[in-house]
């Protein structure tokens, strides 16, 4: 590797294409810690909206008026209001209300850091997405399947769990595939509030060196493959799962 590393400080002094995390150790941790954070921060919001999704869309079923009042309003206010703007509400607004942490130095921490934040503020925008995605799939599934469920004694969650929640997942994939998407990409937000990610790194390496072109150009391919890896992944889940009929 120690080649590589000559080449491009090599190609740096003879052209001035600065890439400084390819060459210089310090550089190359940063940016090889941002991209680790990114993966975990979208893996984090993936899991978690998801979650959200199929529990919203359950309780949007409920018999309770106000439960399903309040998922509707949830829904409105996230669907309805920048995520950039969640996000600092999150962590300015909500964030200095709650109680402060001592630290390792003696002094006063917040109880939540910058990317637990990030992680809440953008699981509860996508999730309000997912909420109607699932109940879309929902009530494309017959409504004679259900019957025939409730026919043979099953209780309305083992309903949801057992029958509706898999045939609706078939259906919703190509929706719920878009919108994970576009759930990685909004990650970059969080440099909003200083959580180390990819884009934040390459700031701080941009600023060092001067080399904002090399550093936009490498974070564009950075993030094209990186959701062109996770397109490829639910593509091939979405053909594992179809069933002829239900997508």
């Amino acid at each position: 590797m120690e080649f590589v590393f000559d080449w491009f400080r090599t190609l740096y002094q003879e052209t001035g294409i600065n890439l400084p995390f390819l060459y210089d150790e310090y550089d190359r941790n940063r940016m090889i810690g941002g991209f680790l954070t990114t993966i975990w921060l979208s893996l984090v919001c993936l899991f978690f909206s998801v979650i959200i999704g199929v529990i919203g869309a359950w309780l949007q079923g409920s018999s309770f008026k106000w439960t399903r009042r309040i998922v509707n309003g949830y829904i409105q206010l996230f669907r309805n209001t920048p995520p950039l703007v969640q996000l600092y509400f999150f962590y300015f607004a909500i964030g200095t209300l709650l109680p402060r942490v001592e630290n390792d130095w003696g002094g006063q921490s917040p109880i939540l850091g910058s990317f637990a934040w990030a992680a809440i503020s953008l699981s509860f925008f996508a999730g309000a997405f997912n909420v109607e995605i699932f109940r879309s799939g929902i009530e494309a599934v017959p409504k004679s399947t259900v019957e025939a469920a409730e026919a043979l004694g099953f209780s309305k969650l083992q309903i949801y769990r057992d029958i509706t929640l898999p045939l609706a997942f078939r259906v919703v994939l190509p929706a719920l595939n878009n919108n994970l998407v576009n759930l990685v990409k909004t990650t970059t937000l969080a440099y909003a509030i200083a959580v180390p990610e990819m884009l934040y790194e390459a700031n701080q390496i941009w600023s060092d060196n001067v080399n904002v072109t090399e550093m936009m150009i490498f974070l564009l391919l950075a993030y094209f493959a990186l959701v062109g890896v996770l397109v490829s992944g639910m593509n091939r889940w979405e053909r594992a799962m179809k069933i002829p009929g239900y997508g």
